[in-house]
Formats: C-alpha cells, sequence, structure tokens
C-alpha cells in the first residue's frame, strides 16, 4: 500500500520535486490513465495547499472535454475546447494561469469560490489528449514556479499512463 508523506511547504523547487518523486513512486506499477489520473488529483489535493479543486478533463472529440477523476466540489462535466481556462489550454496549446478568474473573458464558475486557476495541457505523441485543472479559493495563488511543478507532474502522469 502507497502512504503520501507530508512535504515542507518552504521551497517552492524543492516542493514539487519531492512531489514528483512521490508520483513517481505512486504510478510506477500502473499504466491504467483513469486510476492515475484518480491518484494523481488525490495527491495534489492532500499535498498541496490552498486548492479547493484539482483534477482533469479529457479531450473527448475534437471539440469538447469531458470531466474526469477530481477531488473537490462537483464539476461541469462538459467544456466545449476553446470555452473557459481549459478550453482556451486546450485551444492555444499551453498553459494558462489565471492570477484571477473574475478578471478571465469567458471563465466557467463550477465553483463560485474560485478565485485563481492554473491549467496545464497533457501532451502525448505532440498531441492533446486532456488538461489537469487546479483551482484555488485565493486569488494569485498560483505562479510561475507552480505552473512548473505541476507542468512536470503532468509530463509524469502522461509517460506512466496508457492513453
Amino acid at each position: 500500500m502507497y502512504a503520501t508523506k507530508n512535504i515542507e511547504q518552504g521551497d517552492k523547487r524543492s516542493f514539487y520535486r519531492e512531489l514528483a518523486d512521490q508520483l513517481q513512486g505512486l504510478l510506477q506499477d500502473e499504466r491504467d490513465a483513469v486510476a492515475n489520473a484518480a491518484n494523481l488529483s488525490a495527491l495534489v489535493f492532500e499535498l498541496v495547499a490552498d486548492l479547493n479543486w484539482a483534477g482533469f478533463y479529457f479531450l473527448r472529440s475534437e471539440n469538447e472535454l469531458v470531466l474526469g477523476p477530481f477531488q473537490g466540489r462537483v464539476a461541469c462535466v462538459r467544456i466545449a475546447v476553446g470555452k473557459g481556462v481549459c478550453g482556451t489550454a486546450v485551444a492555444e496549446a499551453r498553459s494558462v494561469l489565471v492570477p484571477d478568474v473574475h478578471e478571465f473573458p469567458g471563465h466557467i464558475a463550477c465553483d463560485a469560490a474560485s478565485r485563481s486557476e492554473l491549467v496545464i495541457p497533457l501532451v502525448k505523441d505532440g498531441g492533446i489528449v486532456g488538461v489537469l485543472d487546479l483551482d484555488s479559493p485565493t486569488p494569485h495563488r498560483f505562479d510561475a514556479e507552480d505552473q512548473a511543478g505541476f507542468e512536470a507532474l503532468a509530463a509524469i502522469y502522461v509517460a506512466a499512463s496508457a492513453l
């Protein structure tokens, strides 16, 4: 059985390095994409401070993301590519960091408590297969170090999973 261990929240680079090490261990012998997404969501929700949602949306057609495993309140099930922060990340093929969702045109408010958001595309063989989505109730919760840390976690997930 895998057991998470708490990580000091001080230095972000060290935090994300240790979180990546824990994720590697957690996904080491598992290839199922759904199981791995569920465990990554749980790991992040348990160890990363100040989140109210952590989870996945998967591209199920060229025009639509569909909700995957997550931790947090109930969520929007379908998001059109190009709409909201998640759809924008897919349409623009890049991570999107939003300091204040109230200032993001077209933000989709699945949880009214969310104030900042970070969305990381999941890239497999040069194509986007989904996104990792993080929400916080605190404005300006995420910065470039968080983005780099979550991009590394997303890459570990993609490499470990049969997508």
